[in-house]
């Protein structure tokens, strides 16, 4: 299927690794043109040389960190006349109320939520003027759920949730549309990593991760790559009557949550 998005350029914030690199390859692959952020200049121009290569589309890199609403600001203005804005860049950590530190909470809503929000400012107005282009949100399944575990992930979440919807209902009426992601259980190292430290905790065996893993209600993660051709697909022509709403790529797992 062509996604007859050939030489547009597109931002992926977050694009180092995990979801947010998955992107990137997926839309360079698509012939897309590409400006890359994420904290990690070194993950940054790795990804570059790589999709460059292998794709013969520009890729520039902007590394800095997006929980800093200067540098945000920044890319904003560098980046000001995209095709595709992808908002990606989150790190929002678990705990209940009384376990996160104000500081760690707000730190990690400047990141996924205001970033978000401030980088969506300042590229929409553009897209609107020329009356094209298109916002995607990776956000989180959390969104959809109440743990007070992650209160912190389903409360920012929950907000993203809403700030698409809201923006997309009025964008669309500009030619631009909004749209959300809402990733499950993917298999990225972050996810790796935390589902390895739950198997040495409940089994006494990291390796042993692949168990719980099979605990899902599809046997198993979503990979990288399924969240990029989700986004990929939003991004796109051939979703051209979609805005406003979020798409849910968990393998069932809100479905059988309170099961």
């Amino acid at each position: 299927m062509d996604l007859n998005i050939r030489g547009r350029t597109a931002l992926v914030t977050g694009a180092s690794r995990g979801i947010g690199l998955a992107v990137a390859k997926t839309l360079g692959a698509e012939g897309c043109h590409l400006h890359l952020a994420a904290r990690s200049e070194q993950g940054l121009r790795a990804a570059a040389d790589t999709i460059a290569g292998a794709h013969g589309v520009t890729v520039t890199i902007h590394p800095g960190d997006l929980s800093l609403p200067d540098t945000v600001a920044s890319l904003g203005e560098a980046c000001a006349e995209m095709d595709i804005l992808v908002n990606n860049a989150g790190d929002i950590p678990p705990g209940t109320l009384e376990s996160i530190p104000s500081a760690a909470w707000r730190r990690s809503w400047d990141l996924k939520v205001f970033g978000y929000v401030d980088l969506t400012r300042a590229i929409l107005p553009r897209m609107q003027a020329r009356k094209s282009g298109v916002v995607v949100n990776v956000i989180g399944v959390a969104g959809e759920l109440a743990n007070p575990n992650y209160i912190a992930g389903c409360m920012g979440n929950t907000s993203l949730m809403m700030f698409t919807e809201c923006l997309g209902g009025e964008s669309i009426r500009h030619g631009v549309r909004v749209v959300g992601v809402n990733p499950g259980p993917t298999m990225s190292d972050r996810h790796l990593s935390h589902v390895r430290a739950r198997a040495e905790k409940q089994l006494g065996d990291a390796e042993r991760y692949l168990e719980l893993e099979a605990l899902n209600p599809s046997g198993r993660s979503s990979t990288v790559e399924e969240i990029a051709d989700a986004v990929a697909f939003l991004a796109s022509d051939r979703a051209a009557h979609i805005s406003g709403t979020t798409l849910r790529v968990d393998g069932g797992v809100r479905a059988h949550y309170w099961r």
